[in-house]
């Protein structure tokens, strides 16, 4: 009988220590089985991280390779970097079920026994020692480090309760109870944000990370614990509010480093897959690729922007909950007009701000702003960036003496025109309303190329958010929508702005 070649119905089947030892089955470490498996995954062309987008060259490599050295991991990133996703991916590479010694606190090896209690079971039963199977899923403990985790959470700790019911001596192992640390043996063992962790409880992990073993209390109990460790880390946190110890540091033997996606295109690909849209009539709601540029954008723009801490990082979690939200909005208005279909607009942007502003750690100035402006502004810095992808720079054009193509919609709003677009129009208002502006339908079906029939509204929108990011027009928020008209014209209006509106000249 060959053990590596037993499905997991026949290894089910087996049932005591006899069994499994005339199976073939050869005890390993976690660390030899993740590199065994991961070595297969990699013959066989198979991704283990799959739905880790941008990775694919950096984070992903390093840590193939720190598997293959049998490292712990550590892996330094701001949030939103997927660094717990990744952790939990890696009990892909686990052997589908391993034999455990039958009732074993800490899931001993048959042929690797740990605790008193396996030793002595087996020691009774010989061969007819009872084995059970562990399932890989179940071979993964997380842990939040926070300021309260005690040693004795970790590590473990002596049960007096316990020692009294079993009429135990404190001298007796069986009076320990195991923390998380000892009853994952054999596991993968997750610590997330490990400088959050008090220096003194990362001294308690010294022993298991360079000799394997733990001390309890001052017992004379060598543990030789199997675990797989992977930490993660923010560099925040190294200056805010804790720090690695260096011994420990030092003893984690792969640091990786993660990143932000590095394209427009990643960051699209990771928000579709993560935004959750079930239930919602995403057939009746057309999304303009644009607009899904727009929202990753937002995110670039946040994270080099001067109002927002660049140390704290901008999680993929805002575009995602931006998305959801861009959504939302078009469905909301479907359901007011009673339509049958929409196409999203640029307008719907407003209804991203609530995703916004709860995922940016601002810096003072941001604060003194108002996180509402703030995310308001980054909107506007979003569609200035993309507007070049598709029009001219207003700005080049204006310096050029002839052949502004912008002239016609301008002297428009010049003779005093105003164009609102309120969010729960209809989309017949709407297309009316733009309609109004002449030169814009031109403009568009000029410029814009394979232009499709139903974005040419959406496109005619965008120009007019455009100029008004060149200061080209004056763009106001209003309860409920937005306001265009000509920026002479609202820069020498003497009436005062209601309170809560946002002007683009504020910031």
């Amino acid at each position: 009988m060959n053990y590596e070649n037993l499905k997991a119905s026949e290894l089910l089947k087996i049932k005591t220590l006899g069994e499994l030892k005339a199976s073939g089955y050869q005890a390993k470490s976690i660390k030899e089985e993740l590199r065994q498996n991961l070595i297969k995954k990699i013959n066989q062309k198979i991704n283990v991280f799959e739905g880790i987008w941008g990775f694919e060259d950096t984070v992903i490599p390093d840590i193939e390779r720190a598997i293959l050295s049998r490292h712990n991991i550590n892996l330094l990133g701001l949030r939103g970097q997927a660094k717990t996703r990744i952790a939990r991916m890696m009990t892909k590479l686990l052997d589908e079920y391993v034999p455990v010694v039958e009732g074993s606190e800490l899931n001993d090896d048959p042929l690797q026994p740990l605790t008193s209690f396996a030793h002595d079971l087996i020691a009774s039963k010989g061969d007819q020692t009872p084995v059970s199977w562990w399932h890989r899923e179940d071979r993964y403990t997380e842990k939040l480090a926070t300021p309260d985790v005690s040693v004795a959470d970790l590590i473990g700790d002596v049960d007096p309760i316990k020692a009294a019911t079993m009429k135990l001596s404190y001298n007796d192992e069986r009076v320990i109870h195991y923390g998380l640390v000892p009853r994952s043996h054999r596991s993968i063992f997750v610590i997330n944000e490990l400088p959050d962790l008090q220096a003194r409880i990362q001294v308690a992990l010294f022993n298991i990370l360079q000799e394997g073993d733990i001390q309890i209390r001052g017992f004379k109990l060598r543990l030789p614990l199997d675990i797989q460790f992977v930490f993660t880390a923010n560099p925040e946190d190294y200056t805010n509010r804790g720090s690695i110890v260096t011994p420990l540091k030092d003893r984690i033997e792969s640091q990786i480093i993660t990143h932000y996606p590095k394209s427009i295109e990643i960051g699209k690909r990771i928000t579709a897959q993560e935004a959750k849209l079930k239930g919602k009539p995403v057939d009746k709601i057309h999304i303009p690729e644009l607009l899904k540029d727009l929202i990753e954008q937002i995110a670039v723009e946040a994270r080099s922007s001067e109002y927002v801490d660049e140390k704290s990082g901008v999680s993929a979690r805002l575009t995602i909950s931006a998305y959801e939200n861009l959504v939302s909005a078009a469905e909301r208005r479907l359901y007011l007009n009673q339509e049958e279909n929409t196409v999203a607009r640029v307008a719907d942007l407003i209804g991203v701000i609530p995703a916004i502003t709860g995922k940016v750690e601002l810096v003072y100035e941001g604060e003194q702003e108002g996180a509402g402006l703030v995310a308001y502004n980054l909107i506007g810095k979003a569609i200035r960036s993309q507007f070049v992808n598709y029009f001219p720079s207003p700005e080049q054009k204006k310096k050029e003496k002839e052949g502004n193509p912008y002239v016609l919609p301008l002297s428009w709003f010049g003779e005093g025109n105003e164009l609102d677009i309120v969010a729960s129009q209809s989309d017949k208002e709407y297309k009316s309303m733009l309609h109004q502006v002449p030169g814009l339908e031109d403009l568009v079906t000029k410029m814009v190329k394979n232009l499709p029939e139903k974005e040419k509204e959406f496109f005619m929108e965008f120009l007019l958010h455009g100029l008004a990011e060149y200061s080209q027009l004056s763009k106001k928020l209003l309860d409920t929508g937005l306001q265009f008209k000509d920026l002479f014209s609202s820069m020498f209006d003497m009436g005062a702005p209601d309170e809560g509106d946002f002007e683009d000249d504020d910031m």
